[in-house]
């Protein structure tokens, strides 16, 4: 087995995260999508899909580096939303939250000497650069359209800051 012990409970744990993120997305798309705002419905619903390409990575990672995918129970996603404010608060602090989880996966990678895992984990610390920039941009942007909520549909549609074919990545 390629992977440390300690290295194999932190991505089994990742893994559990990016579901959790795929889970909250839909509860966040299907907040939009309720409220005919097919364009933040539409960006969330990718972000989505997007997050749970992300948690099978990792566990197909595992796998390969002879280890065993153990997903931890996931907590119950958040739905009753105050705004979209709110939801894209939520969204940024989560991508924060994540960034921090695979900086600390890099750590013990980087302890360990574990050079494989270190190069399979880079593209997820780049990952998340963008993560963190279209959810501050998203954010920018429902603050600055105030109380008018189609405005930022608006921006969506004309701007998308994730392309659809680059959450297929």
């Amino acid at each position: 087995m390629i992977l440390s012990k300690q290295l194999e409970d932190a991505i089994n744990a990742q893994v559990g995260a990016e579901f959790a993120a795929s889970l909250q997305y839909v509860s966040i798309a299907a907040y939009f999508d309720a409220d005919d705002l097919p364009q933040l419905a539409a960006f969330f619903y990718r972000q989505a899909e997007e997050e749970k390409e992300h948690a099978m990575k990792f566990a197909h990672y595992v796998v390969e580096a002879g280890g065993q995918v153990r997903i931890p129970a996931i907590d119950k996603t958040e739905y009753d939303f105050a705004s979209p404010k709110h939801c894209a608060q939520l969204a940024l602090d989560w991508e924060t939250e994540v960034t921090r989880m695979i900086n600390g996966l890099m750590d013990i990678a980087v302890n360990d000497k574990d050079y494989i895992s270190q190069d399979f984990l880079r593209w997820f610390v780049a990952e998340q650069l963008e993560e963190i920039s279209t959810m501050g941009t998203l954010l920018k942007t429902i603050e600055r359209a105030k109380d008018n909520i189609l405005w930022v549909e608006d921006f969506l549609a004309r701007n998308p800051i994730v392309e659809p074919e680059a959450a297929a990545d």
